[in-house]
């Protein structure tokens, strides 16, 4: 692999598009996705029949080509033969943003090695859309997304999340909803917050929120709460913030080898610090020495 890679945006070689496609509601749709998946010469779809709804729908004529985890590295080859005969090419997934817990790394990784250009066409993504809603923090988040099917498998990796500081999100299907909820339970205790964001954007969204407990009971209470696409939000475990002399002594020993910023961050984390409040304080050590 080349130790750097650019995107050259103008040279006669072709461009992969990596296009985000609505979630739910077609109104999600940017002019500019509809415009780049006009323009190119063909779309590589995760299910070509699926994704023809929603070109079908906006009047888009470009063909469709298969590209799924089970053929994604066949492909690769046959892109990049596309890309050095100049011929532009986008990539979607069935919903939201590639590659997010769905096809396309392979495929952007060996185009990336080569050389070639990849431009990002942002919009809809479920994992974002569920953290703007969900009322939990959000400026640190872990993204896990599918838990395993096997609720032995699936115990063990929420004991992962038993300490976890940063806010933990997940995928879930309809047909594991509820069995995931009892693990998360019987691993995490009942008083944990959780969000569960169902079916966003679409006609039957719905947003859960309290206790694991409570979550579990409203699903178990309503058999619409087993339907669809589930987004699921763990809040993560407050830390226990250290007292002032201990974050001065920690600071003062990191300022003799580190920038400020730098050790203020470090700092940060091992205590539970405010990182602007542990920065403010560095700052005066430093002014001080």
């Amino acid at each position: 692999m080349n130790p750097i890679t650019k995107n050259v945006l103008n040279d006669n070689k072709g461009k992969l598009f990596v296009v985000a496609t609505p979630i739910g509601n077609l109104e999600d749709f940017s002019p500019r996705a509809q415009k780049v998946l006009s323009s190119v010469s063909v779309i590589l779809a995760e299910d070509t029949r699926h994704s023809k709804r929603l070109t079908n729908h906006f009047g888009i004529i470009t063909r469709l080509k298969s590209c799924h985890e089970h053929n994604e590295a066949e492909r690769v080859e046959w892109v990049i033969q596309q890309l050095e005969q100049g011929l532009d090419i986008a990539l979607i997934s069935d919903a939201g943003t590639p590659l997010i817990s769905d096809p396309g790394f392979v495929l952007v990784r060996a185009l990336r090695e080569h050389g070639h250009a990849i431009v990002a066409i942002p919009g809809p993504s479920a994992v974002i859309a569920a953290l703007s809603i969900a009322g939990l923090p959000t400026d640190r988040f872990l993204f896990d997304g599918f838990l395993p099917a096997k609720s032995v498998a699936r115990c063990k990796q929420l004991e992962e999340y038993q300490h976890q500081a940063r806010t933990v999100v997940l995928f879930e299907s309809s047909h594991r909803i509820e069995a995931s909820l009892s693990d998360f339970q019987e691993v995490l205790g009942e008083h944990r917050s959780l969000v569960v964001a169902r079916e966003i954007s679409k006609q039957y969204e719905t947003v859960l929120s309290g206790s694991i407990a409570e979550v579990l009971k409203a699903v178990k209470n309503d058999s619409q709460q087993t339907r669809g696409e589930f987004v699921m939000m763990l809040e993560g475990v407050p830390q226990v913030a250290k007292g002032a002399v201990e974050v001065t002594t920690l600071l003062s020993e990191l300022l003799d080898d580190l920038p400020v910023k730098k050790a203020a961050i470090i700092v940060a984390k091992m205590t539970g610090w405010r990182k602007n409040d542990v920065y403010d304080l560095a700052l005066k050590l430093k002014n001080e020495a």
